[in-house]
């Protein structure tokens, strides 16, 4: 005899906590849960975008201003978003940052910070909040990306902290299964967010992706990650993806990486003109905000 399936895990009077809410993925997010009917605990480094966000969503939603390389400020947002509403339900690890650059080239500041955001900002969020996920049998959700599959060129860092976000992930996936708590991880393509926004309008990105496919180089509209994110914490489901042809990667993950380097190795023209762009030395890169990378350039 089969099983019934399980009932959706309801956000209404849940409570849920996302860094890097201030833009893109993660405030897109806030507000459609909101709109479910469940609290929003909004964390990230920007106070302005977060206090009007938090404003325009009104009763049920609070914001904490906290580095996620910081874990003492992750504690207090966590103590703090209990305190205002009585517990925390659902965790979105979503706070990440990109510079275009070379791994022999980029500025060392650049690549530690995209490190120490991407997969240790992941790994003190998930030690913040994995207890009282596990006590409510709730969710966590960290958010990795197509990268962790495929590693381009001018994507290093990126690329390493997404893969390890995956790793810990699977990890952690396990640890938690007896205490009926559910963790999983987003795998993305392009979404148009200020971060892929600001990746493209650099020269060096644009020169190795002109003459990308155009499936894998026009992103897809915010909603359709939302719409996963919604349908994964309904299932509290262990992967999640958008657009849909990520799925069937995530199977022939074993082909896809010589597939990006057959692909890479094919344009070497690209290849150099990028790397050549992406170098200092250059004079044809621009400043990149030392704490919010390429997505600050968007307004």
């Amino acid at each position: 005899m089969s099983r019934s399936p399980a009932a959706p895990f309801d956000v209404n009077g849940r409570t849920v906590f996302i860094t890097g809410a201030a833009r893109g993925i993660g405030a897109a997010t806030a507000e459609r849960l909101h709109a479910k009917g469940a609290n929003v605990a909004l964390v990230g480094l920007e106070p302005e975008r977060l206090e009007e966000l938090a404003a325009r969503l009104g009763d049920r939603a609070a914001w904490f201003e906290a580095d996620v390389t910081d874990y003492d400020a992750l504690e207090r947002a966590v103590r703090d978003t209990v305190a205002r509403f009585g517990a925390l339900d659902v965790a979105m690890a979503n706070a990440g940052i990109a510079y275009v650059g070379s791994l022999a080239t980029a500025p060392i500041e650049h690549v530690e910070r995209t490190l120490a955001v991407n997969f240790l900002g992941v790994w003190r969020t998930d030690r913040a909040v994995i207890k009282h996920i596990m006590e409510r049998k709730g969710y966590l959700l960290n958010i990795a990306s197509l990268a962790a599959l495929s590693h381009a060129p001018l994507m290093g860092p990126y690329t390493a902290s997404k893969a390890g976000v995956e790793a810990l992930t699977d990890a952690l996936r396990q640890e938690t299964i007896p205490s009926g708590g559910r963790v999983g991880c987003a795998y993305f393509g392009f979404i148009d967010t200020d971060l892929v926004r600001g990746s493209f309008s650099q020269p060096s990105a644009n020169a190795m992706m002109s003459r990308a496919p155009g499936f894998l180089r026009n992103p897809i509209p915010l909603s359709r990650a939302v719409d996963a994110i919604e349908s994964g914490i309904e299932r509290r489901a262990a992967r999640l993806w958008a657009p849909r042809w990520v799925g069937p990667m995530l199977t022939l993950r074993g082909l896809l990486q010589p597939l990006t380097e057959r692909q890479t190795a094919s344009d070497t023209q690209g290849l150099s003109e990028g790397l050549r762009l992406a170098d200092p030395a250059s004079g044809q890169t621009t400043a990149e905000d030392p704490l919010l990378g390429v997505a600050a350039k968007v307004l």
